[in-house]
């Protein structure tokens, strides 16, 4: 779990950072760096989700594949079932 709220957290913070970099200056080093970092969390984000046995909550790994905030959404629903189911 704690690799999938890492690699969530680097998939959101990269996109924003690469977003306002678009509609600010587009400084090209900040495109080269923050891309493949981008998509590399954005893998690590769907990876980490299917492989995790508490992900098979309703959801949880379909939410992943969204772009951006995809991880987010799958760390939310995953905390969510597992209150729900703990008590």
């Amino acid at each position: 779990m704690r690799l999938l709220r890492l690699a969530a957290a680097v998939e959101a913070v990269s996109l924003a950072v690469l977003l306002v970099n678009l509609v600010t200056v587009h400084h090209e080093a900040v495109t080269s760096l923050g891309g493949p970092v981008h998509g590399t969390a954005y893998l690590a984000v769907i990876a980490a989700t299917w492989l995790m046995p508490s992900a098979a909550a309703p959801g949880a790994r379909w939410r992943a594949l969204v772009p951006g905030v995809g991880g987010l959404l799958a760390v939310r629903r995953i905390r969510l079932t597992t209150r729900a189911s703990d008590g």
